[in-house]
This record gives C-alpha cells, sequence and structure tokens, in this order.
C-alpha cells in the first residue's frame, strides 16, 4: 500500500487543533465541568428531596405510630374533666364553653379525603348545615381542591395535625412543626389560617391523661382554640347506619360537638347515616353551627344577661365582636352569619400564604412525579432483568458456536498486518507496549505515532532498537489525529490499533485477524482485561470488563450490532477505514465513532474473545471519573452524529433500529435513572419495610452476581474477583452512574471536552501467552 494515501479533509476543510487551542479547550472545560457535576448532584437531590417530601405527606416518612392507651390521669383536676368541649385561651388563661342546648356541631375529622368529602360536602349543602372539618395536614397538601371548596362553602376547617401522630409523645419542637406545617397547607389550599385545633386520638374532655394536658397546655400558649367532643358517632367502628345515628344523637336535648370521620377508612356508612341524622335532629328542633357559630351563640346570649343585669348592650356586642373576623360589620354577629361561622378563620397574608402555594405545588409535583418515576422505574427493572436473561442465553450460544471443533472464519489470515500505537506522555508503558508487539507470533509493523510527547516517549522506543517498529512524530492534536497519520503511514491492508499503554500475548494479533478470511467481516474488537486488578478500584474495573466483553460484547455480536471496537484492542480493514473518513473528531469516542460508521457502509464488526490485550486502567477514582466521563459524552456525541441510521435503510437502518436503541435504553436511560432505583431502595428500607425491601435488593445483585460468574467462567477467570462484587454495587457502580449523569448534564448544556491524558504506572508488563498479567 501507497504511504501517501490520503485520508479525506474533514468537512468544513478543518485543521488539527494546535496546542495553544487544546490548552484553551482544557481550561474551558475544567471551568465548565464543575458546576455540570454540581447540578447533577443538584438533580438527584431534588428527585431525592421529591421522594421524601411524597413520603412525608403519604405518612411513610417521619411516621411515628405510637399511641398512649391507659394513661394515668391523677394530675388531671375534676374541674378540667368536667369541662366543656370547646377549650379557648384568652389573656393567658384557658376558658372552657359547652355547645348550648339544642345545638349541634358536627366535626369531622381526619380529611380531607378525594373519595368521602366532597360527598359530605354535597350532603350538608344540601341539607343547609354547616360542618367543622378538622384537617390532616399532609391531606391537606395533597388535596388542596377540597380544603378550598370547603371553606368556600361555609364550612369551618381546624387542625389536627400534619402527620396524625400522638402529639403526646411528641417534643415542643415536633409540636410546633405539626400545627405550623398544617397551618400552612391550609393558607397554601384556601388563603386561610385557622385557630382551631383537635389533637389525634381525642375525645372527650373526661378522657385527659397527664400526658395530654400537657399538649393541650402547649397548645393554648400558642393562641389555638382546643376543640373536644361530647358525642362520638363511632362511625369509625362501623356499627351500621341505624347505630350510627342512634349513638350521635345527644340526651335530653342536650347541645353536643359530635364527631364523624370523613376520612381514615371505608366511610360508606357515615355517608348514608349523616343525612339520616341531620333530619332527625332537626325534627328535634336542634340547630347546626360551627364551633365558632357556638362560640357567638353563647357570646349572644351572654350578652343578652349582661343587658338584663343592666350593663349594657353595648358591652355585650363588644363582647360578641370578641369571636367574629377582623373587619366584621355590627350585624354580622348574628350567630347564623357566615362570617360568626368562620370567626376562627383569619385571612393568610405575607410568606405565610406564599410558603404555603409552595408547598402545594411541590407536593403536587412530588405526587406526579413518584408514581411516573415509579411506573418508569418498573419498566427500567423489567427491561433490565429480561436484557439480563438475552444476554445469558445469547452469550452461551456465542460461546458454544464460536469454540466448536468445526468453527472456522475461513482460510488462516497468515499476511503482515500494521499495528498503530497512538502515544502521548506514554514513558512509563510503552517500553512494555513495544515489547509485547515483537513478542507476537503473527508478522507485523509497529507505527508508534508521538502525539507532541514531551516525557522522551519517541526516544524511548527508537532506543529499543526492535526491527519493522517506526514512529512518527506529529505536534500534538488528540488521539484520532495520532490514529489517521498512522493509517497513512500503514503498509498492509489490515491495521491494528491499540493503546499505548497496552500489551498484547504472544498470540493476540494472529488470533486478531482471523476473522478477516470472512469477506464481510470489516472490524473485529478483541478481549480487552485489566491488568492492574489488585487493588480494590481495579478489582471493580475487573468485573465490569469481563462482564461487559463477555455478556454485551456476545450479544451485540450475535445481533450484528456491536457499538464499540475499544481503543485498547481493535482491527480493521484499511480501506474500509480510509472510506469512513478515518478517525474522526466530531466525537470524543473517535472508537465509537468509526465502528458506527463501520456498521453504517455495511460492513460486518464481529468479537474475537480469545485475541486479548492487558490494559492499565486508572488507579484513582479522578482518573476514572475522567476516563468514563469522556467515554460517556463521547458516546452520546457518537450517537447523535449517527442519529440518522434510525430511518436508513439497508445495513445502517439495521444498526439505527437495532443496535442503536439497546446502546439508548442500556447504556444511557437505565444507567440514568438507576441511581434513584438505589434511592428508592434505600427510602423503602428506612421507611417502608426494610426485610422486604433487603430481600428485593439481594434478588437483584443474586441475578447479577449469577450473571458475572457465568462471564466469568466464559473467559476462564478467578472466580475470588467476585467477591468484590456487592461493594462494587455500593460504591463503585453509584459513582458510574453519577459520570453518566454528569455527561447527560455536559450533552443538554452544549459543553465540549477534549481528549484527556490519564496518569500512568506503567505495571502492566508483557504477558506470556494464555496467562496474563495480574492473575
Amino acid at each position: 500500500m501507497s504511504q501517501e494515501t490520503k485520508l479525506p479533509t474533514p468537512r468544513g476543510g478543518r485543521r488539527h487543533a494546535n496546542p495553544s487551542r487544546i490548552a484553551r479547550m482544557g481550561r474551558r472545560a475544567a471551568t465548565l465541568q464543575r458546576p455540570r457535576t454540581l447540578l447533577a448532584l443538584l438533580l438527584l437531590l431534588a428527585l431525592s428531596c421529591a421522594l421524601l417530601l411524597d413520603g412525608y405527606v403519604r405518612g411513610e416518612v417521619f411516621n411515628d405510630k405510637r399511641v398512649r392507651d391507659g394513661a394515668a390521669y391523677d394530675q388531671v383536676s375534676d374541674s378540667v374533666l368536667d369541662s366543656g368541649p370547646i377549650w379557648t385561651s384568652r389573656n393567658g388563661k384557658v376558658q372552657d364553653e359547652s355547645v348550648p342546648k339544642k345545638t349541634i356541631v358536627l366535626t369531622f375529622d381526619d380529611g380531607p379525603n378525594p373519595e368521602y368529602t366532597s360527598k359530605v360536602l354535597d350532603i350538608l349543602d344540601e341539607n343547609d348545615v354547616p360542618g367543622t372539618f378538622f384537617l390532616v395536614g399532609s391531606m391537606a397538601a395533597r388535596y388542596p381542591d377540597l380544603v378550598k371548596q370547603t371553606v368556600d362553602q361555609g364550612n369551618e376547617v381546624g387542625i389536627h395535625s400534619f402527620s396524625h401522630v400522638d402529639l403526646s409523645y411528641q417534643s415542643y419542637g415536633r409540636l410546633k412543626r405539626e400545627l405550623k406545617q398544617t397551618q400552612l397547607a391550609i393558607a397554601g389550599a384556601a388563603g386561610v389560617t385557622t385557630t382551631l385545633f383537635r389533637a389525634p386520638y381525642s375525645s372527650e374532655t373526661d378522657a385527659i391523661d397527664n400526658y395530654s394536658l400537657g399538649v393541650y397546655k402547649k397548645v393554648a400558649k400558642l393562641g389555638y382554640t382546643s376543640v373536644f367532643i361530647d358525642t362520638d358517632s363511632d362511625d369509625w367502628k362501623q356499627p351500621g347506619v341505624k347505630s350510627i345515628v342512634n349513638t350521635a344523637t345527644p340526651k335530653s336535648g342536650k347541645g353536643a360537638s359530635v364527631l364523624f370521620h370523613d376520612a381514615g377508612g371505608n366511610r360508606d356508612q357515615t355517608l348514608k347515616a349523616l343525612p339520616q341524622y341531620i333530619k332527625k335532629m332537626k325534627a328535634k328542633g336542634y340547630t347546626f353551627t360551627t364551633v365558632s357559630g357556638a362560640q357567638a351563640m353563647n357570646q349572644k346570649a351572654k350578652a343578652k344577661t349582661a343587658a338584663k343585669a343592666g350593663t349594657g348592650a353595648k358591652a355585650g356586642a363588644q363582647a360578641g365582636r370578641a369571636h367574629a373576623m377582623p373587619g366584621a360589620r355590627e350585624q354580622d354577629l348574628d350567630p347564623t352569619s357566615t362570617a360568626a361561622e368562620q370567626a376562627s378563620l383569619h385571612k393568610a397574608t405575607g410568606s405565610t400564604l406564599y410558603v404555603g402555594k409552595s408547598l402545594i405545588v411541590a407536593t403536587a409535583i412530588a405526587e406526579w412525579t413518584m408514581p411516573v418515576l415509579s411506573v418508569f422505574l418498573a419498566v427500567v427493572g423489567v427491561a433490565v432483568m429480561a436484557r439480563f436473561a438475552l444476554m445469558l442465553l445469547v452469550a452461551r450460544r456465542h460461546y458454544r458456536q464460536r469454540n466448536h471443533p468445526s468453527f472456522s472464519w475461513g482460510p488462516p489470515v497468515t499476511r503482515p498486518v500494521s499495528v498503530i500505537v497512538p502515544a502521548y506522555n506514554e514513558k512509563e508503558c510503552i517500553a512494555n507496549t513495544v515489547n509485547s508487539l515483537m513478542s507476537g507470533t503473527h508478522p507485523i509493523e509497529v507505527i508508534v505515532v508521538d502525539d507532541g510527547s514531551s516525557d522522551g516517549t519517541a526516544e524511548i522506543v527508537e532506543s529499543l532498537g526492535h526491527p519493522n517498529v517506526r514512529v512518527v512524530r506529529q505536534e500534538n492534536a488528540g488521539k484520532s489525529a495520532a490514529l489517521n497519520n498512522g493509517v497513512r503511514h500503514a503498509r498492509y491492508d489490515i491495521v491494528v490499533m491499540m493503546d499505548g499503554d497496552t500489551v498484547f500475548e504472544p498470540d493476540t494479533v494472529a488470533k486478531l485477524v482471523q476473522p478477516f478470511a470472512d469477506p464481510e467481516v470489516g472490524a473485529v474488537s478483541g478481549n480487552a482485561k485489566v491488568g492492574n486488578r489488585k487493588t480494590l478500584i481495579g478489582a471493580w474495573q475487573h468485573i465490569e470488563y469481563v462482564m461487559g466483553f463477555n455478556l454485551d460484547r456476545r450479544m451485540y455480536d450475535t445481533l450484528r450490532c456491536m457499538p464499540t471496537i475499544p481503543g485498547a484492542i481493535g482491527a480493521f480493514r484499511r480501506d474500509a477505514v480510509l472510506a469512513a473518513g478515518g478517525m474522526s473528531e466530531d466525537t470524543l469516542a473517535e472508537d465509537t465513532d468509526i465502528t458506527i460508521a463501520m456498521h453504517r457502509a455495511g460492513w460486518r464488526v464481529v468479537y474475537e474473545e480469545h485475541a486479548r490485550a492487558w490494559t492499565e486502567a486508572p488507579g484513582s477514582f479522578k482518573q476514572l471519573w475522567s476516563q468514563r466521563y469522556r467515554w460517556s459524552y463521547g458516546t452520546m456525541q457518537a450517537l447523535w452524529k449517527h442519529r440518522k441510521s434510525l430511518t436508513d435503510t439497508g445495513p445502517s437502518g439495521r444498526f439505527g433500529r437495532v443496535g442503536m436503541p439497546l446502546v439508548v435504553l442500556f447504556q444511557i436511560v437505565t444507567p440514568v435513572f438507576a441511581p434513584l432505583i438505589d434511592v428508592f431502595t434505600v427510602y423503602s428500607m428506612i421507611f417502608v419495610d426494610f426485610k422486604a425491601s433487603l430481600l428485593a435488593w439481594l434478588a437483584v445483585l443474586g441475578v447479577q452476581l449469577a450473571c458475572a460468574a457465568y462471564a466469568f467462567r466464559l473467559d476462564k477467570e478467578k472466580y475470588r474477583y467476585l467477591l468484590m462484587l456487592p461493594l462494587q454495587q455500593l460504591a463503585y457502580r453509584q459513582m458510574m452512574y453519577l459520570v453518566l449523569i454528569h455527561s447527560c448534564v455536559t450533552a443538554l448544556t452544549g459543553g465540549r471536552l477534549r481528549w484527556q491524558k490519564l496518569k500512568r504506572t506503567g505495571e502492566v508488563g508483557t504477558p506470556t501467552a494464555g496467562t496474563g498479567t495480574g492473575r
């Protein structure tokens, strides 16, 4: 082949980057990487917060299920036990009130509920009676429309805590948060705040014990009116409609604060009993009002008594005005007016209103996001499991076919080939690389392209004195330019490309080029192995490499859509590379780019498992992040560059509609969302069901372990490294996810990276045939 054969000029006449330009790109990349990393982490944090918020409003997070029962009440005075159901704090003192005779205060606990609350409101509206609804803050945040409907309809709302916990077990700080958060939810939903409070699991005043008394005293100091009950309908027991109606009926014409429920369980009996109860009590001459309405009735009665005693109606009116909403007119003091019946409600303003609206919006986002993500992750999980099954089946078929005694690519390929080694500051490794090639059994020429090294890499190669080894020097222009330069100088029709830190076994080249006996084969991927696997990070990458090459590549080879020939070991027909335009500088993953281009040109790309190369994997997390960041970003660039293959016909369309979806789904989409699976798992372990979640995680780990063990068996690797797999799943895999998310953010924000040089140690030496280094 003529050395003067030229590669096509890149589109637009673009030249190779000079050193100063590369330096500028490097500085820009370094400047842009940090905020993009932060953005990726913030995105994951935001989704985690959404999960926690969704769990919090659903009662899964920080939910204290303890309920105090049978506590002593010896420290509770008889006056408290015999007091009325309405406790109001005035001037630092708690005053109790009872519901006036022949008056019913309908109270509803535990709502709002999307199934029952609206039906209860319809019943109240149809019968023209108001009610007082004590809302659970988490439910109010989830169903703000029901809260607004309740208030707009003329009913009263109060606080029933945010998460429906027994407040007698909670600290004063938790108590204030429960009140404040519920207040915010009501403000965000209906634009009002309330002064009414009813503790979860409370009932009549004679049930107050030594622990709950302290709660009511603290609530009173905060300015809230505590509301108890006189009569419990027991609808929560579902005793039957008739029993609910009879149990809720006060005796001897007494007034009562009556408890019903519009949430917290099946309330079908409540819905049937409520209209019957209202009609029954009206027939008995009862009046229905709210808590504030009952207070207004009491104040009006006191005003009349005071007037008869000679203190004057003016004083009585002033007393009644204390319960009206700010700005209420004199005529609104009528206990039956809406203003009186909603006197506990005040217009929300300032930060309370805006923070409340933010809570509603955040809850809505969490409510919408989590189910969608759950379904999506379930689909992804099923796809991943299906992929594992497919890989195992296809890998077994591929292995048995390629290792069958009768299998052959065709006549043995014995003609010389060119080996191209791009090198940039590889003084630690280059001697081992060249020496390994010279110990090979196949006739080769070696072309070391020195890409502007400043550490004497070229001089080291020349000092070795090997025949058939040439050094081609060029100014620093990047790996793609170095490989293209090597292709220009290659004498033979098959070119093998490898990295400057990689070593071959003696028979690697001979085995790598045998598939070219098939005229349809245009490129061959070898089997890259980690040489420095003695360290923890090296062992993790070793597991990844073995699984990737023995399962993924076998599957892609069988489906004829292999996306990448690794830069560490690959072989190409020189003419095919030239026809594809050479190693493109359009992407950072020039190996993926050229592989896809070969597919689109109609060439077959295959995997030769017996051609092994030993490479030095990154030795630190920083170097690993840098390498995988470039790989991930470059793969996205290559896929985007070749996106038209999706609509092409022929071989190009085959890759576009088979290979590209597989790569996008399993190398981009699935890993991007995989951290959420881990977040969901941790969340479930902490807040939902630890045992079930742990068993599910162990089951998935078991599947991965089985796949890894099978891959190790196919590659005849030692199983001891699989002991690192659980830790790899907990640490290494998370880092790879973040790298991919970082790459996605970079791609979406239009960033560009340069080819990055990793620090090498040269610890991967020349292996012997069939054994390798570091086993």
